[in-house]
């Protein structure tokens, strides 16, 4: 072991020297240089399905973010998320969000050395689908009733693609690691009206 040590020390000598250099290095790189990833818990509001506004579900999803520091003050980022359960409504109709990706440019403006608040804008791409609940098939089976959500089954959002927007705060608990809140709407279904809204909160590290 002893001449192992001896032989590895030219080695190991010069990156135990310089491994706090390399820490430091990293701890000031600007904050426009730096990118970042995050991970996301997320609840869906699903708004004004069906007969009119008062018809709503929720359903969650999970939400991965990866963007970048354009500069001190603007970023821009690419969200990927899936559905992770489904909402219901009247327990007639099943609104399952299977995936959506969501493109963001967005402002930050520091409140303090250590939280910020932002807004962003962009667009967002939804596939999921609605179908009706067992409950749903029966009423519609029933040569006597039928299911108000029957001509709602399908593709859900009609529309594949809508515009999307963030508002938001970060809290930066360690070293380049932040809590987030945040809440804004994920896409407007032009075709029906429905709306979902997005309600979020996670982690965020920068690098």
């Amino acid at each position: 072991m002893t001449t192992l040590l001896r032989a590895l020390r030219p080695t190991l000598l010069p990156l135990v020297l310089g491994l706090p250099l390399t820490v430091q290095a990293a701890d000031d790189i600007p904050r426009e240089d730096r990118h970042y990833v995050g991970l996301l818990a997320t609840a869906l509001n699903h708004r004004s399905v069906g007969d009119g506004p008062e018809k709503k579900t929720w359903s969650n999803a999970a939400t991965l973010v990866v963007g970048g520091h354009l500069t001190e003050l603007f970023h821009a980022e690419l969200r990927l998320g899936g559905g992770l359960s489904e909402g219901t409504l009247d327990d007639e109709l099943s609104l399952d969000i299977e995936h959506y990706q969501s493109w963001y440019m967005g402002l930050h403006h520091p409140l303090t050395d250590y939280a910020n608040i932002y807004g962003q804008f962009g667009f967002t791409h939804v596939s999921g689908s609605a179908s009706l609940t067992k409950a749903g098939k029966a009423r519609e089976d029933d040569p006597d009733d039928s299911s108000p959500y029957a001509d709602q089954t399908g593709d859900f959002p009609d529309s594949d693609f809508s515009v999307s927007w963030i508002v938001g705060a970060d809290l930066e608990l360690a070293e380049r690691t932040y809590l987030l809140v945040e809440g804004g709407r994920l896409f407007k279904d032009t075709g029906t009206g429905a709306n979902s809204f997005q309600f979020s909160a996670g982690f965020r590290y920068e690098f």
